[in-house]
């Protein structure tokens, strides 16, 4: 059995079920530091172009989760959680209307979780 790399919270489900009420099918995209530091961003799936570097690390609450291959690299050894936080982030993603935004939390995976790790999907 493998261990995902990526989950999300309940509050975070509900603010995407919101967003793909409005916006239709989602995904995420770690940024890599430009615009509001290292946050995951949310797009409709038709607004964003995945880059021939990034990865596909899972897929959660039905939005694939995508990551540049180099930041990826500090990234592969921690378990990710999206979670949501009240306040205005300065990025484009979807949620930043409502007044919220969308947060990573990190733990770093235990031994035998890394074992058994998904590996990640090279987007072609």
């Amino acid at each position: 059995m493998y261990i995902e790399r990526i989950s999300i919270t309940e509050e975070a489900k509900a603010i995407v079920d919101k967003l793909r009420e409005k916006h239709g099918e989602l995904m995420f995209h770690q940024s890599g530091g430009c615009c509001d530091g290292s946050a995951p961003m949310c797009f409709s799936v038709d607004d964003f172009i995945v880059g021939s570097r990034d990865l596909m690390l899972g897929e959660v609450y039905g939005c694939k989760f995508y990551m540049a291959a180099d930041q990826f690299e500090y990234y592969k050894s921690l378990h990710l959680t999206i979670d949501v936080v009240k306040g205005r982030g300065s990025s484009f993603s979807l949620e930043i209307p409502l007044g919220i935004r969308f947060i990573i939390r990190s733990r770093l995976f235990t031994d035998e979780e890394f074992e058994n790790i998904m590996v990640p999907e090279i987007f072609d």
